[in-house]
């Protein structure tokens, strides 16, 4: 009876510990379930772009800055990091995770320290081409994803026109009001021309 008797005890003992274990299960749930419904309220993060227009000539380089804040989580390392840019042509990703995603192109990167939260863009010898909205759009670790308000980027083309440096329909407006007030002027200066003609011509008779 011995060993019948100290059967029973064991498989008491092992209904016991599958209870147990079931209210450990039960227990386990709540923990891991916690974190994830908590965690899109800590990252209440902010994406900052500045200026909202910028301005560059043909050749110089632009930064266009973005920085992000977030009071809960002071390390920002864990981000994913996209800048896109957005024309008549369309969209065009210009990086991705981080990294410049664009073949054989050198001249756009982002620069700063992400940790600090800095992930400006960086634009090397900007040709017309460049001319858009760019977009910072950052990805969270829970999948969520927040943009910026972008920043539109105008290119100036040097033409070498009297140092005038704009558009071509800029261009051909100030050429025009400079070709009036020229005709302007001459219409204005004849009368005087002519006077000052006849008092020299007066003053060489006498």
């Amino acid at each position: 009876s011995c060993p019948l008797l100290s059967l029973f005890p064991g498989t008491d003992v092992g209904v016991t510990g599958g209870g147990a274990n079931k209210e450990n299960a039960a227990a386990v749930i709540p923990v891991t379930a916690q974190p994830l419904l908590l965690t899109p309220e800590p990252w209440n993060l902010l994406v900052t772009q500045t200026p909202a227009k910028e301005k560059a000539k043909e050749g110089e380089t632009v930064v266009l800055n973005c920085h992000l804040n977030s009071p809960q989580h002071p390390s920002l390392t864990d981000l994913m990091v996209k800048w896109y840019k957005e024309d008549e042509k369309g969209q065009m990703d210009l990086l991705e995770k981080n990294v410049t995603i664009l073949p054989n192109n050198s001249r756009i990167f982002m620069s700063g320290d992400l940790s600090q939260g800095d992930v400006s863009l960086i634009i090397l010898n900007v040709t017309t081409s460049d001319h858009g909205i760019y977009f910072c759009e950052v990805t969270l670790p829970d999948g969520k994803v927040v943009t910026g308000d972008g920043t539109k980027l105008r290119i100036r083309r040097a033409l070498g026109l009297f140092g005038i440096e704009e558009s071509i329909g800029t261009i051909i407006g100030v050429v025009a009001a400079g070709i009036g007030g020229i005709v302007v002027l001459i219409v204005v200066l004849t009368p005087q021309l002519r006077r000052c003609i006849l008092c020299m011509r007066q003053e060489s008779h006498q």
